[in-house]
């Protein structure tokens, strides 16, 4: 049965120049807060081309640069209340996930001074400033998504949000941006872009459209994943941009797709690994490829959508689920009290029920041990 249910109201600007080219659609507002962490945006040239477009409007900003990887709820919050201050009536998220999702928290908190830091997990947010979002990595799709994920409390715990009005009103997608990402950067992104695709085909909320652009998301990254891989870890990074223009399209693909289902058990699993153990989100959502396989072919239905998937990418779930974790490449060793704490953390997330095959808390520990022990 075909089910065409599908939303995705960003409009996507793409190609090199796009900025410039098409500046009139970063109007937005009347006065802009941008949004992104201290270096990216600069590096990348994306900063200094939206200034400039902002210029030759005539339309004012001002910049908000404290965004750091796993954006902390205060920080943005403080976003907010700079937004609020400065008048600004729209805000521009430049950078990878961590600013592209700061930024739609900064446009929730500016759009409703009443709002308390807390309060954008529990509240029906019914108001947030528009968003203009400008990805500096291929890999969360963030720009093309509604939801963010903050940190909150010590930093160790993950928390995500979304409101109707947190899909950005325009992406623009320039794969020079993210040519300054170094090969190790460059493969971690692509593997959480990768994720989501899988992830997302195999969710009971998928539907024809968004397994559509999961299916070549993930046939654009698995490509050039494999051609990166073959190449020497010391090859100059210039011989790779010819792959930057295929893993940023998977990578919003990817986007797309969960903006419509949202994501399986190798995040919240992961999300562990990248805040206790500084693994690199992508990575550590990838190390899980193997046993998300697994147990999702303990159904029918998932062990069918498993084939699928992975016949679309010329593989067989076991090759690709092994390509998956070599790529990531992720070598621990984990304590029971580290496993328990680990579960104590994610067991009451929602990712776990976005599958065919339900994990229970003895499951993740039997995942955690057999992977890490």
């Amino acid at each position: 049965m075909l089910d065409m249910n599908f939303i995705m109201p960003t409009r996507i600007i793409w190609g090199r120049g796009c900025v410039e080219k098409n500046a009139d659609r970063l109007a937005l507002g009347k006065k802009a807060l941008i949004v992104c962490g201290k270096s990216s945006a600069r590096a990348s040239g994306a900063l200094a081309d939206v200034t400039a477009a902002l210029d030759s409007l005539g339309i004012d900003y001002e910049i908000f640069d404290k965004i750091v990887e796993n954006p902390p709820v205060e920080v943005c919050y403080e976003g907010g209340r700079k937004a609020i201050a400065s008048g600004a009536d729209f805000v521009i998220g430049i950078g990878g996930g961590s600013p592209l999702d700061a930024a739609k928290a900064v446009a929730a908190y500016a759009a409703d001074p009443e709002l308390g830091m807390m309060d954008i997990f529990t509240a029906n947010i019914e108001k947030v400033l528009p968003i203009a979002a400008i990805p500096t990595t291929a890999g969360t799709g963030s720009e093309v998504d509604q939801a963010a994920v903050l940190t909150i409390g010590s930093g160790k715990i993950k928390k995500s949000f979304k409101a109707r009005d947190t899909f950005p009103k325009v992406a623009f997608l320039d794969a020079k941006y993210t040519e300054t990402m170094n090969r190790e950067y460059t493969v971690s992104t692509a593997l959480d872009a990768f994720c989501h695709c899988v992830e997302s085909y195999l969710s009971p909320k998928s539907t024809t459209i968004s397994r559509m652009f999961a299916m070549r998301g993930a046939q654009l990254i698995y490509g050039a994943l494999g051609d990166i891989a073959e190449m020497d870890r010391n090859v100059d990074l210039r011989l790779i941009s010819n792959q930057r223009e295929p893993l940023l399209a998977g990578a919003c693909m990817g986007g797309i797709a969960i903006g419509t289902t949202g994501t399986g058990f190798n995040h919240p699993l992961g999300y562990n690994l990248t805040l206790y153990k500084n693994i690199p989100h992508g990575r550590a959502c990838a190390a899980f490829m193997g046993e998300y396989f697994d147990y999702n072919s303990r159904d029918d239905e998932g062990r069918a959508l498993i084939e699928h998937f992975c016949g679309g990418l010329l593989g067989s779930p076991d090759e690709v689920a092994e390509n998956l974790v070599n790529w990531a490449d992720v070598n621990l060793r984990l304590t029971d009290a580290e496993i328990d704490e680990y579960i104590s953390n994610v067991k009451g997330a929602k990712n776990y029920a976005n599958s065919p095959y339900v994990i229970n808390e003895a499951e993740m520990r039997e995942i955690y041990a057999h992977l890490f022990q």
